[in-house]
């Protein structure tokens, strides 16, 4: 990241996919919102609060004691690359007329923080997208990291309440037209983004091997 505005975009950007994206934590907020109404759905929303800030903690240390490897956190960003490619595409094939609800008993709160601790797009997300763009903020604008961090859970937990607030008020919002629409675009977003990881991979390969560089464009001439 460059700077504080594009730290926020990235942020908020990932926060609607994270938060509007067909998934386990959204289908939760969804099943507790039906059965015992939007008060149950903002507990979910507001957990990640609470779990990932542990999440975020140990893949920065792993991620931190790499940093100094080029070639291992290109390789990351190619992953992330190829994650994000991965959850676009499944966004397009989503279809929201699916969600089902099997949740029976009232315990919204405790069964999110499980849900999130357990679910392994958590980690795969921060280990692959989230702590590398830490990372490399870190390196040109530490400050740029608040914005990215309010972007992001602003609009996951903003995102996934105003799912149960819709669905306490018009239970078929979720499985409209309207509403894939809105995860299929996100998708295209999310392939954008995927490009940009390739890009930055790409390029700390060839910063720890010059000759691969030489090799690339040798081969494309």
């Amino acid at each position: 990241m460059v700077n504080a505005f594009e730290s926020l975009f990235s942020g908020v950007i990932f926060g609607l996919v994270a938060g509007l994206s067909p998934g386990p934590m959204l289908t939760l907020v969804v099943a507790e919102t039906l059965k015992f109404g939007k008060e149950e759905g903002f507990k979910v929303a507001v957990s990640p609060l609470i779990t990932d800030s542990t999440i975020i903690l140990l893949t920065l240390l792993v991620l931190s004691t790499l940093a100094e490897h080029d070639v291992v956190i290109g390789l990351i960003s190619i992953f992330g690359a190829c994650y994000l490619v991965y959850i676009g595409l499944q966004n397009f094939r989503t279809k929201t007329s699916k969600f089902e609800v099997l949740i029976v008993r009232k315990e919204s709160f405790k069964r999110a923080i499980i849900t999130n601790f357990l679910n392994p797009h958590t980690y795969l997300f921060w280990i692959s997208v989230g702590s590398p763009i830490i990372l490399r903020t870190l390196e040109t604008d530490a400050s740029a990291i608040i914005p990215f961090l309010l972007g992001f859970y602003a609009f996951l937990i903003g995102s996934m309440a105003f799912v149960a607030l819709v669905m306490d008020r018009s239970k078929s919002f979720v499985k409209s037209k309207y509403y894939s629409y809105v995860v299929r675009v996100l998708g295209i977003v999310l392939i954008f983004f995927a490009l940009v990881f390739l890009t930055e991979g790409l390029k700390l390969l060839l910063r720890f091997n010059p000759r691969l560089n030489g090799k690339i464009f040798g081969a494309v001439a």
